[in-house]
């Protein structure tokens, strides 16, 4: 396989209320694809179908939240429209409230989770 990076996009989810880190995630997935498009990809590589460029895509996605083993990848690459699909979930993003913060601002149980999706391209299947 010899990988073309394609596509590089971020995005970041919130659950306000439930502190439901698989929901952020997705969020944060439908927040970085909504602003990409792939227009012109099989022109570029002179694909004969749609579907010969859906096997050459390899979408990688990257979680980062407070609590990655609380995430449903499954779940997560449902929100990709297509492609090979892989996720990988990290430490990172943020909750609130923390441990310090006062009694008078606890109110809510807010997560946010970030994601970084790189969109690859197997050029050995698109022979250009």
């Amino acid at each position: 396989m010899n990988y073309q990076q394609y596509i590089l996009e971020i995005g970041m989810g919130v659950d306000l209320h439930g502190g439901d880190e698989t929901k952020a995630a997705e969020r944060a997935v439908r927040d970085a694809i909504s602003r990409v498009s792939m227009v012109g990809l099989g022109s570029l590589f002179k694909a004969k179908s749609f579907k010969e460029v859906e096997e050459a895509l390899l979408v990688d996605v990257t979680i980062s939240t407070p609590n990655p083993e609380r995430i449903d990848g499954k779940a997560v690459l449902k929100m990709l429209p297509e492609g090979r699909r892989r996720i990988r979930v990290v430490k990172g993003g943020a909750v609130f409230p923390t441990e310090d913060t006062p009694e008078e601002s606890k109110t809510h149980n807010v997560v946010v989770a970030v994601c970084i999706i790189v969109v690859l391209v197997d050029l050995d299947m698109l022979k250009t």
